[in-house]
C-alpha cells in the first residue's frame, strides 16, 4: 500500500470511530444480507437517481422471495458531488446498514446530481472501512458500485488495493456501468468487479424511468389497501411519532416517483407490496412488529409517556388485546395486497410478453436482482418456486 493510500486509510478508519453511536438494528430473524448501493451522484446521472427511486422496492421484493427469508440491511453512499469534501474522495454516507427501509428511501429521495470527480475506489474503500458488517456465518454482503465514468479515476487509491480490501474482509463487489458495454472504459468496470470476486454489468440508466408503466385492474385496489395497512401501525418510543411520518412521507415519495403521464404508479405498488412482504420491519417503532418479533418484550413495562395516545387510557390487558387486534389486521391486509400483487404480475409479464425484443442494456433493477440471486444461491439462499 503507498503512504498515500495509508494516509487515506487512516481517516476513513478515524471517521467511523468518531460517528456517533447507532441505535441497535431489530434482532436478526434469518441468515443475513448486507446490501450496498453506492450511486454515482455527478451532473450526468439523473436517470439512476430516478432508476432507484422507481426501482428500490422491486428490488427488495426480489430479496423477499429468497428462502430462508433473509435478515437484510441497506446502506446508501453517494460519490462525485462536488460540494462533498475533497478529503473523503467526494463520497458522503447517506445511510448505514439498517433494516429501516423507509429511512434508506428517504435519504434516496433526498440525492442531487452535481459534479463531478467519481473516485470508485475511494467510495468501496469507504464503504468497507465504515459499515459494521455482519459477522454471521453464511452472512451475504454486498457492495453495488453504480456509475459511468473510467473507474481508475483515484489517485490516491488504486482498484487493486479496493479489491484487496474487500476480498479480506469477504464482502463482493460488483459493478453497474451505466452506458453501452461496448464502451471503451466498460472494461475497467467489469475488471474491478472481477478482481472483487464479484460481477460487472452494463445498463441503460434511463431505461426503468422511460419504460412504458402497465396499467392493470387491481392497482387501485392494491393502493386502497395500503392507505389501510398504514392504519394499523400502533407507534411507541421516542421516535414512533417522527417514524410514522416518515413512512407517509415515504409513500407519497414512491407515488412521485412515477415519470410524467406514467399509466401506473409502478413505485407505489412495489412499496405496497414490500410493505406486505417480511422485509418491512419496524419493531424499533411499531409494537405490531416488536410483539411479534421479539416474545420476551412486555409491553405492560413500556413507560406511559412512550405509549401513543389511544394505549395510555387502556389497562394493561386492554392495550395487549388491542395490539392484537392491529396485528390481525395488518395480516388480512397483508395477504389480500399479496395475492392481488401476483395477479398484478401475471397481468405485466403478459403484457411484456407482448412487446418486441431488443438489444437494449438492461435496467437497474433487472441488473441488481440478477446478480443478486446468482451471488445469494452461492450462499445457500434459494429463489421462491
Amino acid at each position: 500500500m503507498s503512504p498515500a493510500s495509508r494516509l487515506v486509510a487512516a481517516a476513513v478508519a478515524a471517521a467511523a470511530l468518531a460517528a456517533p453511536a447507532r441505535a441497535a438494528d431489530p434482532k436478526p430473524a434469518g441468515k443475513p444480507i448486507d446490501l450496498v448501493l453506492c450511486l454515482d451522484v455527478s451532473g450526468s446521472m439523473n436517470g439512476l437517481i430516478d432508476s432507484a427511486k422507481l426501482k428500490l422496492w422491486d428490488i427488495v421484493n426480489e430479496l423477499a422471495r429468497l428462502k430462508p427469508t433473509p435478515d437484510l440491511r441497506v446502506a446508501l453512499y453517494s460519490y462525485g458531488h462536488d460540494t462533498y469534501t475533497p478529503a473523503s474522495g467526494w463520497v458522503r454516507k447517506e445511510v448505514d446498514l439498517t433494516a429501516d427501509l423507509d429511512e434508506v428511501y428517504k435519504a434516496l429521495n433526498g440525492l442531487r446530481t452535481n459534479g463531478g470527480t467519481e473516485l470508485v475506489a475511494r467510495v468501496t474503500t469507504t464503504a468497507l472501512a465504515d459499515q459494521k458488517w455482519s459477522k454471521a456465518d453464511g452472512a451475504l454482503k454486498l457492495i453495488f458500485v453504480c456509475g459511468n465514468e473510467g473507474a481508475d479515476q483515484d489517485k490516491q487509491v488504486t482498484l487493486d488495493e479496493a479489491a484487496a480490501r474487500a476480498k479480506a474482509a469477504g464482502v463482493v463487489v460488483n459493478t453497474i456501468y451505466c452506458g453501452p458495454g461496448s464502451d471503451g472504459i466498460a472494461p475497467g468496470w467489469m475488471g474491478f468487479a472481477a478482481k472483487c470476486g464479484g460481477k460487472g454489468v452494463s445498463i441503460d440508466q434511463n431505461r426503468a424511468a422511460n419504460e412504458v408503466a402497465i396499467k392493470t385492474e387491481f392497482d387501485a385496489d392494491i393502493l386502497k389497501l395500503d392507505a389501510e395497512m398504514n392504519n394499523t401501525y400502533v407507534r411507541y418510543g421516542k421516535l414512533g411519532e417522527e417514524k410514522l411520518a416518515n413512512q407517509a412521507l415515504q409513500d407519497r415519495n414512491a407515488l412521485a416517483a412515477a415519470p410524467a403521464g406514467a399509466a401506473a404508479p409502478t413505485a407505489a405498488l412495489g412499496r405496497a407490496a414490500s410493505k406486505a412482504g417480511a422485509l418491512y420491519r419496524n419493531r424499533d417503532w411499531d409494537l405490531v412488529d416488536r410483539m411479534k418479533e421479539d416474545k420476551d418484550f412486555d409491553l405492560a413495562k413500556l413507560p406511559a409517556d412512550e405509549l401513543p395516545d389511544e394505549l395510555k387510557a387502556l389497562t394493561p390487558a386492554e392495550r395487549v388485546e388491542y395490539v392484537k387486534k392491529k396485528a390481525d389486521e395488518r395480516a388480512t391486509i397483508q395477504k389480500q395486497v399479496a395475492e392481488l400483487t401476483a395477479k398484478r404480475q401475471k397481468v405485466v409479464d403478459a403484457e411484456r410478453a407482448k412487446q418486441p425484443k431488443t438489444d437494449a442494456e438492461r435496467a437497474l433493477d433487472e441488473a441488481v436482482k440478477a446478480v443478486v440471486r446468482e451471488q445469494a444461491q452461492a450462499k445457500g439462499f434459494e429463489p421462491a418456486k
